[in-house]
């Protein structure tokens, strides 16, 4: 492959497994010997991703394109940091609770930097990386948690299909429909060919 066929998105999105330490949440947690996930995985997951103009998003032709294909009508910014979010501590301690949503969560970080953790096929965390100029989404029905990096700042654009519903249903939820087909959708899809062990 060469320099040329790099995917660019790698220079604002990076994944990997995560360790089981229980040390601060905002480091990096990677396992020993580090152990990457590709971004061709994460789709596997049903988690889409690109890399965007973060300096230019008001004029991004590419962004303006994206909201049109996908129906994103909705559009606002949070910024989580300690000085910008009101009652920071809870709202971190909220993010990093497992959840999912009935809907999917959109991310464009336009400064700063934070970490997606999702699960695996297999149950295990997968560790999402998003920094300035990445964008993703997480799909409906995934299990998955937020946290700031050791940075301890974000600015993110949020973005959604109609009036924006945040509501997150904390780990069980599997009765939920979203749940039921993005379990059908992702995680047996290839059932077949790989083991899913139901008790990780």
């Amino acid at each position: 492959m060469g320099a040329s066929d790099k995917d660019t998105r790698e220079e604002v999105l990076q994944a990997w497994y995560m360790d089981d330490s229980d040390e601060d949440q905002r480091l990096p947690h990677h396992k020993d010997p580090k152990e990457f996930v590709s971004l061709d995985q994460l789709s596997e997951l049903g988690v889409l991703s690109w890399r965007l103009d973060a300096d230019n998003y008001e004029t991004d032709e590419e962004l303006k394109k994206i909201r049109e294909d996908r129906g994103y009508s909705y559009m606002d910014f949070c910024e989580v940091c300690p000085e910008k979010l009101p009652n920071y501590e809870e709202k971190i301690k909220n993010f990093f609770e497992e959840h999912l949503h009935t809907d999917e969560e959109i991310r464009y970080c336009v400064a700063g930097s934070g970490y997606f953790d999702i699960r695996d096929r297999n149950d295990k965390w997968i560790r999402v990386w998003l920094k300035k100029g990445g964008m993703i989404v997480l799909p409906a029905g995934c299990y998955h948690r937020f946290t700031l990096d050791a940075d301890n700042y974000i600015k993110a654009m949020r973005l959604f299909v109609g009036d924006p519903v945040w509501t997150p249903f904390n780990r069980p939820h599997d009765h939920l429909p979203a749940r039921k087909e993005y379990v059908q959708g992702f995680l047996q899809k290839e059932a077949g060919n790989r083991p899913i062990d139901a008790t990780a």
